[in-house]
Formats: structure tokens, C-alpha cells, sequence
């Protein structure tokens, strides 16, 4: 058999028991001798021997009786262990009622439904975040109750399907058990009809024909009815079984992935919700950040735009007029043409001095050499 996946479907699963339960070859042969040699003594009968006409009909009535007996008691009992047993997965069920709960608490703690970013007066009063956590601090001792009451349930689970697996083993050997009797009875009744049709032809004894046709074919096809009906309610109560044990299985992966994957979605629902709220602070004093800096900027700009006129026009009042200059460079040209003239009119009057000057150093001059003279004279 392949690798799949597919779910079988109750006629698949139907054919499958039934398949499971049939004789293998090597069976109905041993079957056939059986009803070959059961038909030669029912067809050698000594129609005048009261006891072998007893046995042998003794043998009919009790034909399967043990195996049907043994099928009613089964499946009586396991109306009431299957019935008992599904209670644990249906509405009132332990993990029926706790998946509902984990889902109404996991409904409750929704991030995506709650405003982080809540403003005004309330908002300022009630920190959204911190009452959030708030309610999951407190929800999660609720869910990690429901969590050990789901383990609980799926150990309960485990421990149904074990019990229903080992009554359903049970029940399906007592089906092969029918299988084989009912083979063995429709073998023995199809080579009865063949050999009593060669009786009616070589005309054999009409009370013994008459005693194999209404004594033993007879309750043997009201047996072989009665066996292919246990057959199939021994079949039904396997697929109740099995769909039993399926949803049980299916619960079970339920409870997993209610612990597994739910509950650390959650976990991974609240830290993002977090993460998200404290970006959104992070972003909104980013936005004040960068409206502060575009304030000032834009200040600075203004501040730059209008000082800047004011330097220039301040640099140029600030600067000499040129009538001043025209002024200042008039009054220094006469003062140059002052200093000219006066040089001019001091130039003979200096000649002059500078004679006087000379006339008084070469006078001089003579008088300091004539002491000189006198000196060397020794006077």
C-alpha cells in the first residue's frame, strides 16, 4: 500500500474489513475438504438411524451459535463502552470544553482588537499596554489551567482509544470467525444442492431427499442468514470503532496544536503587540524630534534671511559717505599744499641759517687751533 495521506471513506474502510476478515486461499481450501466430507456424510445418512439423523441435525442447529453468541455479547457491550467512551470528545467532554474555553480566552486577549494608541483623557488615566497586560497576567493562569485539563483529556484520549483498539481487535477476529463459517456453510449448501439434484436424478429415496432438503438445507441457509447478518453488525460496530478512534486521534492532534501552535501564537501576538506599541512611541517622539528640528531649521532660515539683509544694509550705512571722503581728501590736499609752501619759504631762510651756522664753526675752528699752538709753544 502507497504513502497517502487521504482520509478513507466509510465504504473504503467497509471493503477494508471485509477484505481483513476473508478466508486466504490456502483457508477455503482446508474449508472445502471440511464441507466436502460434512455433505458425504449428510448424503451417506442412514435415513432409518434416529441417532446419526440427530447428530447430524444437532450439528446444524449448533452450527455458529457459539460465534454468534459470543458477536451479540461484544457488540452489546460495546455499544455501551463506545457510548461512554465518545462522551469524552463531544460538547460536555473534557477537551471539547476546554478547546471552547482556550478559544474564548485566546478570542478575549486579541491584540489586533484592542487600541494601544488610545489618546485623550482616558487614555492619559489608563495606560492601554499596561491593562493589557493587565488582562493577560491574569488570563494566562486561566489558559495554562485549561492547558493541564487538556493534557488530562488527551491522556483520557489515549487511554479510550487503547481499550477501543483492543475491543475492536477482539470484535474482528470473532467477524474472520463468521467468515470462515459462513464459507464453510455456503460451500457444504451449494455442493448439498448439487448433490441432491444428482439424487432426484438417479432416483434415490424421496424421504431421504426429502429429509436432506427440509432438514438440513433449510436451517442451514437460515443459519448462513443469521451469521451474514452478525457479520455485518460485528462490521458495524468495527467502523464505529474505528470512527470512534479517529476523532479521538483528531482530538488529540487538536489539543497539540491548541498547545503548540495557539497558545505561542498568542504568546508571539502579545510580544509583537508590544514591540508595535513601544515602536509607535519610539516613532512618535521621532515625529516631535523632527518637527522640532524643522522648527528650528526653518527659524534658523528665517533668522538667517533677515539678519543677513540687515548686515548688508548695516555694512553699507556704516561705510564713510563720499562727500565725507571728498571733504577729507580736499582738507588734506591743502594741508599738503600748507606744508609745501612753508617748506617753500623756510628752504632760504634754512640756507641762511646753515651759513651762520658754518661762519660760527670756521670761527671757531680758529680758535680752538690757535690755543692749540699756544699749548705746544708752552705758554
Amino acid at each position: 500500500m502507497s504513502f497517502t495521506m487521504e482520509v478513507p471513506s466509510q465504504e473504503e474502510i467497509k471493503v477494508a474489513i471485509e477484505e481483513e476478515v476473508k478466508p486466504v486461499p490456502e483457508e477455503v481450501a482446508k474449508l472445502r475438504q471440511m464441507a466436502d466430507a460434512n455433505v458425504q456424510a449428510i448424503m451417506s445418512l442412514d435415513i432409518e438411524s434416529l441417532d446419526k439423523r440427530k447428530d447430524i441435525l444437532q450439528s446444524i442447529d449448533t452450527f455458529g451459535m457459539g460465534t454468534m453468541r459470543s458477536s451479540s455479547e461484544k457488540n452489546q457491550l460495546l455499544q455501551i463502552t463506545v457510548g461512554n467512551l465518545s462522551k469524552t470528545g463531544d460538547e460536555g467532554g473534557q477537551v471539547a470544553k476546554g478547546l471552547a474555553e482556550l478559544n474564548i480566552q485566546l478570542k478575549d486577549l486579541d491584540p489586533s482588537a484592542v487600541d494601544f494608541a488610545k489618546r485623550g483623557l482616558l487614555g492619559k488615566l489608563f495606560n492601554p499596554l499596561r491593562a493589557y497586560f493587565a488582562r493577560y497576567e491574569k488570563a494566562d493562569n486561566v489558559i495554562s489551567d485549561i492547558i493541564v485539563s487538556l493534557d488530562k483529556g488527551k491522556t483520557t484520549l489515549k487511554n479510550d482509544n487503547t481499550t477501543l483498539e483492543i475491543e475492536q481487535q477482539a470484535l474482528r477476529d470473532l467477524t474472520k470467525k463468521l467468515q470462515k463459517e459462513i464459507e464453510l456453510g455456503t460451500l457444504m449448501d451449494a455442493s448439498i444442492e448439487q448433490q441432491v439434484e444428482a439424487a432426484k436424478v438417479r432416483s434415490e429415496d424421496p424421504d431421504k431427499i426429502r429429509f436432506i432438503t427440509e432438514e438440513v438445507m433449510f436451517p442451514l441457509r437460515q443459519r448462513l442468514m443469521d451469521l451474514q447478518q452478525m457479520q455485518v453488525v460485528n462490521q458495524q460496530g468495527i467502523m464505529a470503532i474505528e470512527v470512534v478512534v479517529r476523532n479521538n486521534k483528531e482530538l488529540i492532534r487538536g489539543v497539540d496544536r491548541a498547545k503548540n501552535v495557539t497558545v505561542s501564537a498568542l504568546k508571539i501576538a502579545v510580544i509583537v503587540a508590544s514591540a508595535l506599541y513601544n515602536q509607535k512611541i519610539v516613532l512618535k517622539k521621532i515625529e516631535l524630534l523632527n518637527q522640532t528640528t524643522n522648527e528650528l531649521i526653518a527659524g534658523t532660515s528665517r533668522m538667517l534671511k533677515d539678519q543677513g539683509a540687515a548686515i548688508h544694509r548695516q555694512s553699507l550705512e556704516a561705510n564713510i559717505s563720499v562727500d565725507t571722503m571728498k571733504q577729507a581728501f580736499t582738507d588734506v590736499l591743502s594741508a599738503l599744499d600748507s606744508i609745501s609752501a612753508y617748506k617753500q619759504e623756510a628752504l632760504p631762510k634754512m640756507r641762511e641759517t646753515i651759513n651762520q651756522f658754518r661762519e660760527l664753526a670756521d670761527t671757531g675752528e680758529k680758535q680752538i687751533q690757535r690755543l692749540e699752538r699756544g699749548n705746544k709753544l708752552g705758554l
